[in-house]
């Protein structure tokens, strides 16, 4: 099933393998496993593409962008400092980009340069 295997390929892409990708996304034991069987539920789809930062549009085959598209309500801000994979445009965002922008985010915290929502 195309959910299975574009899941495998943005894990391999952010170096994990589909156990972690299952346990981060709150998934039972092995279920990311049985969509090679069964088509995963919308819940499980959502979890997944979360995890993995992409849409479930991709995951289920109706697009070929992996990058998500924020929808109504869903915040524009990006939490840098939670642990998850980023992506631009498709690639992959290197850690040491994401501490760049930290560190020049704590710097305009602390000199009070930064807005908040």
């Amino acid at each position: 099933m195309i959910e299975l295997e574009r899941t495998k390929e943005l894990a391999k892409k952010y170096k994990m393998n589909l156990r972690e990708v299952n346990d981060k996304a709150g998934l039972g034991t092995n279920s990311i496993y049985n969509w090679k069987n069964k088509r995963p539920g919308g819940d499980a789809l959502e979890a997944v593409a979360e995890v993995l930062n992409t849409s479930i549009d991709y995951l289920k085959g109706k697009t070929d962008d992996p990058t998500p598209i924020p929808t109504k309500g869903q915040p524009t801000s990006i939490p840098l400092d939670e642990e998850k994979p980023y992506s631009y445009h498709g690639y992959n965002v290197p850690e040491r980009y994401l501490n760049m922008v930290r560190g020049l985010m704590e710097d305009d915290i602390k000199e009070g340069r930064a807005d908040k929502k």
